[in-house]
């Protein structure tokens, strides 16, 4: 997805325009830290020197979300690992051992010289990835999934119950 494609439909005067351009083909995750470094939180698109429109942060978000696409069968998991550690394909590989499909895997720089992961996996639990992920050898710092909660309530109780029956 380009810039062009997330212009504000909120019309603008000639007088109120940005400080700032950018180019019409630039991708779009480009576009995101210019931005959040303008000024005004708004950016005028040119194509040559033809004036496109302006993109603002509701466009912006909006963008963003049909990048996105909302489902209700994936679960989101966050892994840290050093940068030298990182590759998309073995990460790839230790969500499929799992029995699980790889939705959309962004990476960003972490804590302590360290890469973060967001990743989005097609199952409602993400146990069996996370520990996949862990058998590879990825850290995971953060999990959630529609089932998840149900699961960590289930094994709490599990283990009351042992509490309760050994007393």
């Amino acid at each position: 997805m380009k810039a062009r494609d997330v212009i504000s439909l909120t019309q603008f005067k000639r007088c109120d325009l940005p400080s700032r351009y950018v180019a019409a083909e630039t991708p779009l995750l480009e576009v995101l830290p210019m931005l959040l470094e303008a000024p005004d939180r708004r950016l005028a698109v040119r194509d040559d020197s033809n004036l496109l429109g302006v993109i603002d942060e509701t466009s912006l978000m909006n963008g963003l979300g049909r990048m996105l696409p909302a489902r209700d069968d994936c679960s989101i998991i966050e892994i840290e690992c050093a940068p030298h550690e990182y590759s998309a394909s073995l990460i790839a590989r230790a969500v499929e051992d799992a029995d699980a499909h790889l939705v959309n895997l962004i990476s960003r720089p972490g804590s302590d010289d360290r890469m973060r992961v967001t990743l989005r996996v097609r199952q409602s639990d993400p146990t069996p990835a996370i520990r996949s992920l862990e058998r590879y050898g990825f850290e995971v710092v953060e999990a959630a999934g529609s089932s998840f909660a149900a699961a960590e309530v289930s094994e709490e109780r599990l283990s009351a119950l042992q509490v309760y029956l050994n007393v």
